[in-house]
């Protein structure tokens, strides 16, 4: 599904990525660990087209994402949750989840929110509540929705779990691991493998830019 070979990414001249190479097969949930600046955010941002590759290729399901726009990339079928949510305070959280779609002009987007409502029931209740009303694990499964209005084939989840309380936690990885049931790939990032251990079905070890190690 998603494949990285000798990916190489520079930011401000400060070599990132260095030869990285990654599969993430289809219907399946790869675990990405290390510890804080080993390039698990550069690398999904690269994957979304928000940051320039240096060298090194990058396909989605046989199509060339190097020479497919960010736009272009969401239209494929992926979907981002960043780190830090990203959320517009001011939106409603059902407003909050609409932006890919209305950014892509998704012309099924009430379908694609209704199926979110679907795996995510919680987000319906709050669907009114403005971004900045919202808990920090509130905020977390918005942004998961927001990701899957567009991610209905590959999601890049970014430290889903970080800054998060134990109960929303778990309700995060149960959530997460129902995807894997409607045949979603998934590409999960952690600091340590409180979750990936349960949730993935392999772990790849980044460090310094560098994979170090896979299980």
């Amino acid at each position: 599904m998603l494949r990285l070979e000798t990916l190489n990414v520079a930011i401000q001249s400060v070599q990132i990525l260095r030869d990285v190479s990654l599969e993430v097969p289809t219907g399946s949930m790869t675990g990405l660990v290390g510890r804080n600046g080993a390039g698990k955010t550069t690398l999904m941002k690269s994957v979304m087209g928000l940051l320039p590759v240096s060298s090194g290729s990058l396909a989605f399901d046989g199509t060339d994402l190097l020479k497919t726009p960010t736009h272009g990339r969401t239209r494929l079928g992926i979907g981002y949750m960043p780190e830090d949510r990203r959320l517009v305070p001011e939106l409603t959280v059902e407003e909050n989840m609409l932006v890919p779609a209305w950014a892509a002009r998704l012309p099924d987007s009430a379908a694609r929110l209704e199926k979110v409502y679907t795996l995510i029931p919680e987000a319906r209740r709050f669907a009114t509540h403005r971004g900045l009303q919202l808990s920090g694990g509130q905020q977390k499964l918005a942004a998961l929705g927001r990701a899957l209005i567009c991610g209905t084939r590959l999601l890049l989840l970014d430290e889903p779990f970080e800054g998060v309380a134990p109960a929303l936690a778990q309700r995060l990885a149960e959530v997460i691991a129902g995807l894997k049931q409607e045949g979603m790939s998934v590409l999960l990032s952690e600091c340590n493998l409180q979750h990936s251990r349960r949730l993935a079905d392999r772990i790849v070890a980044i460090d310094r830019g560098s994979i170090i190690a896979r299980d």
